[in-house]
């Protein structure tokens, strides 16, 4: 049977690559309970995103003075939270930023990338990267079908992705504003979700 084949007989697996995931509470739980989630990618493998609404109390300025880079990036700047990106592979950094450019190491998301090199990080550093930047450590993973099992459990909800809450709103309106787009009160929601 081929892959085109398979995926015809499978349509309840939908591809939730490029939006956001809002855990539901209750039914979300450790280290990932009260986020949202930005998915970067999304297929038959798994799943990989990045928690958009969980600052650390590091330092964009002290993660680049870590790693060596000269700073000349501004003070405004340098003071931006750096992100905990999920619970795998926290001591490596990942940096979502629009627009895309040419970096090494990327995942292309449209006019966004996800991007893992140093060479995105030292354009922060010198002030010349890209407009929108948020820098994580660590990211959130799926094992093959695990996103979809949890979906189905309604442990997450799922609305499209919006740059300005990705990039611009405060990290404590995030996930209220990931909610408002659904239509959603965060205070309607209950902690036990249940099935119709």
């Amino acid at each position: 049977m081929s892959a085109v084949e398979q995926q015809v007989e499978t349509p309840e697996r939908i591809d939730l690559s490029k939006q956001l995931l809002v855990a539901m509470p209750g039914m979300v739980t450790g280290s990932l309970a009260g986020t949202v989630i930005y998915v970067c990618e999304h297929n038959e493998n798994g799943a990989l995103g990045v928690v958009i609404n969980r600052p650390t109390d590091m330092t964009i300025g002290d993660l680049l003075q870590r790693i060596e880079l000269e700073l000349t990036l501004d003070l405004e700047e340098q003071q931006r939270a750096v992100f905990f990106g999920g619970p795998v592979q926290t001591d490596r950094g990942f940096v979502l930023h629009a627009p895309a450019g040419s970096y090494s190491s990327s995942i292309a998301l449209g006019e966004m990338a996800l991007t893992t090199s140093r060479d995105v990080l030292q354009d922060v550093a010198g002030g010349k990267g890209p407009e929108q930047v948020l820098i994580a450590l660590g990211y959130a993973g799926w094992g093959a079908g695990q996103l979809e099992d949890e979906m189905s459990q309604n442990a997450w909800l799922n609305v499209e992705a919006d740059a300005k809450i990705l990039f611009e709103l405060p990290a404590t309106e995030r996930y209220h504003a990931a909610l408002a787009q659904l239509g959603i009160d965060p205070a309607m929601l209950s902690m036990a979700a249940g099935h119709a």
